[in-house]
């Protein structure tokens, strides 16, 4: 492996409108599973051959979880949610690039810019390339959710031996009816459970917020106590518990 750490300048916070966002990063070539788990406990994420993690001063707010996967109880909410999506056929492959992807991609972006002000700027192969494709060792793999041949959602993870970590999803909103962004998070903790691995870890979660508050509704769920550095131990506490 070799790893280059790096610290961009601050941006606004895509989350919190009256904070910046700081990161520390590592571009890793040719990242270890080994290696990868480490990072994955101590709050990092990845896209393509880039980890990163928040150093935001002042703020702690982006909280790493990790569900328990043998002990997840499903509500009557999630089950509504896959009667719902009892005809949307799902393939699991190694991650790849596609027009249809990519198209699916931009008119997302082009509507969340509508939903939620994210900034929009049209996908390019080469980036689409570099945020999914590379990087995916023999980890990484994309979740393809069809309705009649349709492509109505792509979501990327990474599975490793003992945790499956959710990268990214999007969806045509269209189908919003169907709950996607739900279904993929259960579809990711079946296939944990089906594997028997023990940690779902589904991203940074902001208590209450509106764009990443919905990942407490999938109990028990643990939270990373403090900012371990690479060679620190490290604790994780049920959410329950505080």
């Amino acid at each position: 492996m070799k790893i280059i750490e790096f610290f961009p300048p601050p941006l606004r916070c895509s989350y919190l409108d009256d904070r910046q966002a700081s990161f520390r990063y590592f571009l890793v070539n040719d990242c270890e599973a080994y290696f990868y788990k480490g990072l994955l406990e101590r709050g990092y994420r990845r896209f393509g051959e880039y980890f990163f993690v928040p150093v935001c001063k002042g703020c702690d707010a982006c909280k790493t979880i990790r569900q328990v996967v043998g002990s997840f109880k499903m509500t009557r909410s999630h089950k509504r949610v896959l009667n719902k999506n009892a005809n949307t056929r799902i393939l699991l492959a190694r991650p790849s690039i596609s027009e249809a992807k990519l198209e699916l991609y931009d008119r997302y972006h082009f509507k969340m810019r509508t939903l939620k002000g994210w900034r929009y700027e049209q996908v390019s192969p080469e980036y689409y390339h570099e945020t999914f494709i590379e990087g995916m060792r023999d980890f990484g793999y994309e979740l393809c959710y069809y309705v009649e041949e349709r492509l109505v959602g792509v979501g990327y993870v990474d599975i490793l031996n003992d945790c499956i970590s959710a990268i990214y999803f999007f969806y045509d909103h269209e189908f919003s009816h169907l709950s996607p962004g739900v279904f993929n998070i259960l579809v990711q903790l079946e296939i944990a459970k089906s594997r028997n691995i023990p940690y779902f870890y589904p991203g940074y979660w902001i208590k209450d917020h509106h764009s990443l508050g919905y990942k407490s509704r999938f109990k028990p769920f643990e939270v990373l106590c403090g900012s371990p550095d690479l060679f620190d131990s490290i604790k994780y506490i049920l959410e329950e518990e505080k």
